[in-house]
């Protein structure tokens, strides 16, 4: 994993710590330490960070934006009649 991917992980996960159990919390917090210090991290940690971004960053598929975007942006009425 690159650096910049742990650090996009990292920052994914800081809208969910209030989510997060005690023991992930802590977990966390130590490897966005970690992050923050500009350290890599072992493949341990690399394994946890993303162990608690699948289990607390929720997935979007691209239906899921496409049905956001309907319901945000209808599509204006046909207005072309033949007559």
């Amino acid at each position: 994993m690159t650096k910049s991917e742990q650090s996009k992980l990292v920052r994914a996960l800081k809208d969910y710590t209030n989510r997060m159990n005690q023991d992930d919390r802590r977990d966390f917090e130590m490897i966005a330490k970690r992050d923050h210090d500009d350290e890599d991290l072992d493949s341990i940690a690399v394994r946890r960070l993303e162990e608690l971004h699948e289990k607390y960053v929720p997935r979007k598929s691209k239906a899921d934006i496409e049905t956001l975007f309907k319901k945000h942006f209808p599509e204006p009425p046909d207005h072309s009649t033949n007559g």
